[in-house]
């Protein structure tokens, strides 16, 4: 069904949405159309959403008692976890959703990357996705330093300290950052309001991710557009909605086993002794979560050039939709994409090790040689491979391959038909 056509029955139904559409909205959102060939990759939309609402919410509830200074930030901590009620475990909540968060954005990335959700005409929705994940680093980074324990202080010391390789301004950037000449409670105080503003932005381009999403649909796991929309669709609710609701319950279910069973096992032992500036950890170490981009920060010798490949690290992803020559989105039609597709996801986890080791001798080397691959995967390796590799033939329609058995046994397409798919 269209929102134009919809038309609420009540007498003030129709004289709200005549002023303000939202109903006209929700309809729309129901009866979207969605192809019916998704799987449970494409869930964790609804799960990252879900996610986000649930970190907003506890830390409203945390912010009500924590203490933005150096002196009580800790003590604040302590007394939210044993002297308020539930605070334990709104605070568990909290911790460990900034860790799911960041395993449903990491799925969600990497389901797109392996589907080619972020070719055309779908580019928007992917930048907008990698800013997203960029205001969610800053938030957790800024998150870790508010219990103001040794791994905190000296995390946010060595990376605010990366700002003062920037030429020029980097000193005023960081003691900008710092509020002084070192990380103190002017600095704590910063991290704190930003902390606190980060999410509502990310909520603000979450809206407009979903806005782009609706422009032109949904992607599907063979990557090509919808034909008959009657034969390759179903609507959003409730079809869509049963599906995503079934897979938040069974990600709960692992959220849960970390809040009640290893609340602290995705944290760092020396975050529960307070902030000593006298005393530096054996090992600094970020969440695991930043590890990866942590490992090509450390593998560059030189400070300056390490800071632009961290930051390159990120952002060339937001180039991804123009690196990747080739016509074809799903990687199930791309036989040689597939194998490069797999030794990346190999990379980036052994990045996230070598990066919670030491920065020494094999783990050095190591990180180096991700780190170079890593570029040479989306600067080298990807635009070659869309114009050598030759693809598996493409079906004429969604519905096809649901109906007629196997993708790689449905026969080959003339080139005419091929480049029109």
């Amino acid at each position: 069904m269209s929102e134009h056509n919809y038309q609420p029955k009540s007498k003030f139904g129709k004289w709200f949405n005549d002023r303000l559409p939202l109903l006209t909205l929700a309809n729309h959102l129901t009866d979207y159309p969605t192809p019916k060939n998704l799987n449970y990759w494409w869930t964790f939309g609804g799960i990252l959403t879900f996610c986000l609402i649930t970190q907003i919410i506890t830390g409203l509830v945390l912010a009500m008692h924590y203490i933005a200074h150096a002196d009580l930030a800790f003590s604040s901590v302590e007394h939210i976890m044993r002297d308020v009620n539930y605070g334990w475990l709104i605070r568990y909540i909290h911790a460990n959703g900034a860790s799911m968060f960041f395993l449903a954005v990491y799925i969600h990335i990497f389901r797109s990357l392996f589907y080619g959700s972020y070719k055309s005409p779908r580019e928007i929705i992917w930048i907008l996705g990698i800013m997203i994940y960029l205001l969610m680093m800053a938030a957790a980074f800024m998150g870790y330093v508010l219990p103001w324990g040794q791994m905190s202080f000296w995390g946010a010391t060595v990376i605010t300290n990366l700002f003062s390789a920037i030429p020029l301004v980097g000193e005023s950037i960081t003691t900008w950052l710092w509020g002084g000449y070192s990380v103190d409670n002017p600095t704590l105080t910063r991290f704190f309001t930003l902390h606190y503003l980060i999410p509502f932005l990310i909520l603000g381009l979450v809206v407009l991710h979903i806005w782009a999403l609706h422009v032109p649909g949904n992607n599907n796991p063979i990557g090509i557009d919808i034909k008959k929309p009657s034969k390759d669709t179903v609507s959003f609710h409730p079809y869509i909605v049963v599906k995503d609701l079934f897979a938040l319950l069974l990600f709960l279910i692992l959220f849960a086993f970390f809040v009640f069973y290893s609340p602290n096992v995705l944290g760092h032992a020396d975050n529960y002794i307070e902030a000593n500036p006298l005393v530096t950890p054996a090992h600094i170490v970020p969440e695991w979560y930043l590890l990866p981009f942590y490992a090509i920060l450390r593998s560059i010798p030189d400070k300056l050039m390490g800071v632009i490949a961290m930051l390159s690290a990120i952002l060339i992803l937001a180039a991804l939709p123009w690196l990747d020559t080739s016509k074809i989105r799903s990687a199930v039609f791309r036989p040689l994409y597939k194998q490069f597709y797999w030794i990346l996801v190999l990379d980036v986890l052994i990045l996230g090790y070598v990066g919670a080791m030491p920065a020494e001798g094999l783990y050095l080397l190591i990180a180096r040689i991700g780190t170079a691959y890593y570029f040479a995967h989306f600067l080298i390796i990807l635009p070659i491979l869309g114009k050598v590799e030759k693809t598996l033939p493409l079906p004429m329609s969604i519905s096809e391959p649901i109906l007629g058995g196997s993708l790689n046994a449905e026969p080959a397409r003339s080139k005419e038909n091929y480049q029109k798919l």
